[in-house]
């Protein structure tokens, strides 16, 4: 499945950092990127679960959403902190995504990454795990990363500095 777009922006809640992603999109924009957003809140999707997958098999919402993804070369996670972690939306995806075929990684390896935050509780936590697992899936993350809260809203500037060092990044070729 090609896709018209070189960058999805990816919103793990359906508050805050939906409206974080919004922006990233809107910026994006203006630098001439042709973004589209995946708000996976409002994905129709079971809780990861290894009886559940082997008693139905894959989703097959999970196979639609592994080749939209796959036809888009750069991304950007917003997802808040749950937990001191990854928002649970965000792994049950995540794991779906990365039992589909014989490679767990071949979403993820080579692909230029940037993350982004907007959380209650602080968000550090969340970027440090986020960096290590897609790290470990072979993804490039983007050395730097927004955090954002209340007291310290995301400046636009920031958006666009961080937008446009992912975009500067090449997709390996695994």
């Amino acid at each position: 499945m090609l896709s018209e777009s070189n960058l999805l922006v990816i919103a793990a809640s359906n508050g805050e950092n939906l409206q974080l992603a919004k922006r990233f999109i809107k910026i994006g924009d203006q630098l001439g990127t042709k973004s589209e957003l995946l708000d996976l809140t409002s994905l129709d999707l079971p809780l990861y679960n290894p009886r559940t997958h082997a008693q139905n098999g894959i989703p097959s919402l999970i196979k639609q959403l592994s080749l939209k993804m796959a036809a888009i070369p750069y991304w950007v996670i917003c997802a808040p902190e749950y937990n001191g972690s990854i928002p649970p939306v965000f792994t049950s995806t995540l794991a779906w995504l990365s039992v589909q075929g014989d490679d767990f990684r071949y979403l993820f390896n080579g692909r230029p990454i940037a993350m982004a935050s907007f959380s209650g509780g602080g968000g550090m936590e969340l970027l440090l795990s986020l960096r290590i697992q897609l790290t470990h899936l072979g993804a490039q993350v983007v050395g730097r990363q927004l955090m954002s809260n209340n007291n310290k809203p995301a400046q636009d500037t920031s958006i666009e500095d961080l937008l446009k060092r992912l975009m500067q990044m090449n997709p390996l070729e695994i």
